[in-house]
């Protein structure tokens, strides 16, 4: 069952709460997930594509026990932290469930980490067992833990998924009677924390967001729920576990339902994503709107069966029209979702409806979330604004963490008194209460005093024939203070484009103060793990490209 659409707490103010029609979910992972296997339990759960493994829920909780005994064996116990390091695969989905039956923090440690952003990581939430990957597309992940393991005076253990030491753990089960980890599950509480997720900041160390077994059970149950979820949905999950895309929207989405995970490869791949949709019968797929162009890209992309999609997600950065009517018209999604939020919401605070209009779909973030207020207010001030002006986006309600771990003064800097979340993204609410991101306070581009928002120009750039994606930043400039500059990958087939070409094309069209000043034309944008422009590092590396002072 869908959730209802929300109900503005007033018509004329920025300001919105979600339905409460469906009731919250009060228990932790462990309890929810044994209702689902009593109720689906020969239903298949996960299958892992590159092996040919496959569980049915029956199998998947058995194997999630075994974990669990053996981090009994090992001397884990509820509270502390378990680091995870490793690219997606069925293990990963074993170590979530397995830690959240204990009362164990799991902490998800981003795969494209090194060696300083690992230490810091292992250290900063005191990890005493690492289990980790011993290598992938050329990181010797074995070789990093021996050359930071000095460094971390809390990190007793190490598991290395697939060699002895994981074979090991799972031997050392037999030595914990069965009805152990129940025993422990049964002291648990909804509120108690349960997951680490380290947030990338543009400055500084990464934040460690705590999340709650409430917060992220009952996000992945209305993600799915608003999608129209049933234990007949088959996700396939190209985007990674260690994010709330992955272990939330993906994992907890499917296992509240009963539907089934599947997972293409261990990293994005657009051809295995799409040949997981046609061989499993996959009725959904989740992913960031680079990975759909990827795949609408590939030059045999006509030539799969995709007809069992009914829905999916797109997040993590704004959907170009195009796309999401490919994936409406050729894809077979037409009840696909756009969903935003953040890591330290655990994560979606709104999205859209299964029946919406693709202008709502590709215009807006979609409405409120259930059982979550968002309003939108002048950054200055504090006040509500009203609707159809730009501000920044808060959200309020169970999905809002519990803190960044063990850093009083920047969790009470994100989180009001009054528990309001501030994001520090710009939005806009409409009349009809759905939102629009149209960027982030550190990235508004002031050109001359004029305020410019880099989205509301890349998505007009992108209606160019020959551009296949483009993204906008900031640089410096003497005069106005910025200008902008557009970073352009051209279509398979495209001519390359001159800056005067570009600015041809938006002569006439856009206000002066936002046609590009710069042009530079390349084959991929700098993406963080989870499939997000790493606009701090374009700025930086436009101001070497063009010679300008930073």
């Amino acid at each position: 069952m869908s959730p209802d659409r929300s109900e503005p707490v007033a018509a004329d103010l920025s300001e919105a709460v979600g339905s409460t029609s469906v009731p919250l979910l009060e228990e932790t992972i462990g309890a929810n997930l044994a209702r689902t296997v009593a109720t689906f339990s020969d239903r298949e759960a996960l299958v892992e594509c590159a092996t040919g493994r496959r569980w049915t829920y029956a199998e998947l909780d058995a194997d999630i026990d075994l974990v669990a005994r053996g981090l009994i064996a090992a001397g884990v116990r509820t509270g502390d932290r378990v680091g995870i390091w490793s690219p997606n695969c069925a293990e990963w989905t074993l170590v979530q469930y397995a830690t959240a039956k204990l009362g164990i923090i799991l902490v998800n440690i981003n795969p494209a980490y090194r060696t300083h952003e690992l230490a810091y990581a292992l250290n900063q939430s005191e990890v005493s067992l690492l289990i980790s990957a011993t290598s992938f597309k050329g990181s010797d992940y074995k070789e990093m833990v021996e050359a930071v393991r000095d460094q971390c005076p809390a990190l007793k253990q190490l598991v290395f998924i697939g060699d002895r030491s994981w074979q090991q753990l799972l031997q050392d089960a037999a030595s914990v009677p069965a009805d152990s980890v129940a025993a422990v599950a049964a002291e648990l509480s909804p509120s108690d924390p349960i997951n680490i997720q380290y947030t990338s900041g543009t400055t500084g160390y990464p934040k460690g967001a705590t999340l709650s077994h409430t917060n992220i059970l009952n996000n992945g149950f209305f993600v799915t729920e608003t999608i129209g979820f049933t234990e007949r949905d088959r996700l396939v999950v190209p985007v990674p576990f260690y994010h709330c895309f992955g272990m939330v929207m993906a994992n907890l989405g499917c296992t509240t339902h009963g539907a089934t995970m599947i997972i293409p490869g261990p990293a994005f791949d657009p051809a295995a994503t799409l040949q997981a949709v046609q061989d499993e019968r996959a009725t959904a797929l989740y992913g960031v709107p680079t990975m759909f162009i990827a795949e609408q890209n590939l030059e045999n992309f006509a030539d799969y069966d995709l007809s069992s999609l009914r829905t999916g997600i797109m997040a993590g950065s704004p959907c170009p029209v195009e796309v999401m009517r490919r994936c409406m018209d050729e894809m077979g999604m037409s009840e696909v979702s756009i969903a935003y939020g953040m890591t330290e919401t655990s994560p979606v605070s709104t999205q859209t409806l299964a029946g919406d209009t693709v202008e709502r779909r590709t215009a807006t973030v979609g409405q409120v979330h259930p059982h979550v207020q968002v309003k939108i207010i002048d950054p200055e001030t504090g006040a509500t604004l009203p609707r159809n002006q730009t501000g920044e986006f808060c959200t309020r309600g169970y999905s809002v963490m519990i803190g960044y771990w063990q850093d009083p003064e920047k969790t009470v800097e994100a989180i009001d008194g009054d528990g309001w979340m501030h994001t520090g993204d710009l939005a806009v609410m409409r009349p009809d209460g759905y939102c629009n991101i149209v960027g982030r306070i550190k990235d508004m581009v002031i050109r001359g005093g004029e305020n410019i928002y880099p989205r509301e120009v890349e998505e007009f750039l992108y209606t160019h024939p020959d551009i296949a994606d483009v993204q906008v930043v900031g640089v410096p400039d003497e005069r106005y203070g910025e200008e902008l500059c557009a970073w352009i990958k051209i279509k398979k087939g495209g001519s390359p484009l001159e800056a005067d070409a570009v600015r041809e094309f938006c002569r006439g069209r856009l206000a002066h103060y936002k046609i590009p000043r710069y042009v530079i034309m390349v084959d991929d944008f700098p993406m963080t793990v989870t499939g997000k422009v790493r606009k701090v590092e374009m700025r930086a590396t436009s101001v070497d490209v063009l010679g300008l002072t930073g």
